[in-house]
């Protein structure tokens, strides 16, 4: 057993200023304060430890676009986990049909041959391509379409079971009825890149809907008599915000984290994340990075080159929240949404060992992903 000690470990429950925690195996074994159990101890000396991040949207990094190649799916993977990422769901931005199951079947692929492999990839997420022309954002127009069920269901299946999230414009024709089978298929319904109106949105909510695609990008913006999918999502969904200090202002994701469980920390992050500044891909698109700023010709965002432990920092120390909250944006609320809660995102006796470990400036320091350092 590995006992990690002298640390001030970030439980669901507060902060143990004095913590430790004992691994057996993939396994956290216990939590506690004060005098550890006997153990192969490490002392963290101080250092906060938190529950390793869980990343629900996420294109790219490392130089690497996940649509590209299964070999460069998998890079990009391995590239946030040693930002904190412990858990990664793979987006899809629209295109063609046929490209689409094909980088599902590769995602479905990597999850087959286990953790060990897959670097726990969790699932897919369709990030189109049931969206609306006019928020399109970074998403290719060409690769648009109306819902369809159909569609939708040969797409389902091309996911071999490992379909968990899909985005959809809730104003446009029969995009109720697709929430509601995504919903039957246990696939977590989002809206995003949409134009509708608050009483649309509402509708989508009411169908089955339960998460906001990155709050305020790629959505008609609030206005005080037609407040649309803002305001709705704040009021009736669980929210990805993409806190790089670009997409939204800090004070954005302050305001969301006030109901405790709604904000969750996303990246959205692109091949150039870790890369540097330069030419890259998103999907069949070519994006432009400049100080870090990835953006299309058009002037678009497209993505970002975001990464988990610097959305967390961010949370922490340029909109305020506390470690406990920015913790559970990033790891335990992102573990609800996809129904993971009873195996991570936390740091409790029986889940699994994912962890980070952060100094005292909350810069990355070690990851461990199911009781072995990465």
């Amino acid at each position: 057993m590995i006992v990690l000690t002298n640390a001030r470990v970030v439980t669901a429950d507060g902060v143990l200023t004095d913590g430790w925690v004992q691994v057996d195996g993939t396994r956290i074994a216990a939590v506690g304060n004060g005098t550890a159990p006997p153990g192969d101890a490490l002392d963290l000396a101080g250092a906060w430890l938190l529950p390793g991040f869980i990343d629900i949207h996420v294109h790219g990094g490392g130089g690497h676009d996940v649509a590209s190649t299964a070999r460069d799916l998998a890079a990009a993977v391995a590239f946030h986990r040693s930002h904190g990422t412990t858990r990664t769901l793979i987006s899809l931005a629209a295109a063609p049909l046929d490209d689409l199951a094909r980088q599902l079947g590769w995602i479905a692929d990597l999850i087959a041959f286990g953790p060990s492999t897959s670097g726990h990839v969790v699932g897919a997420h369709l990030e189109g391509p049931f969206l609306s022309p006019e928020r399109r954002g970074a998403q290719n127009p060409a690769n648009l379409l109306l819902p369809d069920r159909e569609t939708f269901a040969e797409l389902l299946a091309a996911a071999r079971g490992t379909l968990r999230c899909i985005t959809i414009a809730p104003e446009l024709p029969g995009a109720l009825d697709l929430i509601a089978d995504a919903v039957a298929a246990e696939v977590v319904a989002a809206i995003g890149h949409s134009d509708a109106t608050y009483a649309e949105a509402v509708a989508g909510v009411e169908a089955g809907a339960s998460l906001a695609t990155h709050l305020c990008n790629g959505m008609r913006p609030f206005d005080h008599r037609e407040p649309g999918v803002v305001l709705a999502a704040l009021d009736r969904l669980t929210c990805e915000v993409i806190n790089d200090g670009l997409h939204v202002h800090p004070m954005v994701t302050a305001l969301v984290a006030r109901d405790a469980g709604r904000l969750v920390l996303v990246t959205d992050a692109m091949g150039a994340a870790g890369a540097g500044d330069g030419e890259f891909t998103l999907g069949d698109q070519i994006v432009t990075v400049l100080e870090g700023e990835a953006r299309l010709p058009s002037g678009s965002l497209a993505g970002s080159t975001l990464t988990m432990d610097v959305a967390l920092r961010r949370a922490v120390l340029d909109s305020g929240l506390s470690i406990e909250a920015a913790s559970a944006a990033a790891s335990g609320n992102p573990a609800r949404v996809l129904n993971l809660a009873d195996s991570c995102g936390r740091i409790a006796a029986g889940l699994d060992a994912d962890l980070v470990v952060l100094d005292a400036d909350l810069r990355l320091q070690r990851v461990m992903s199911l009781g072995a350092w990465c």
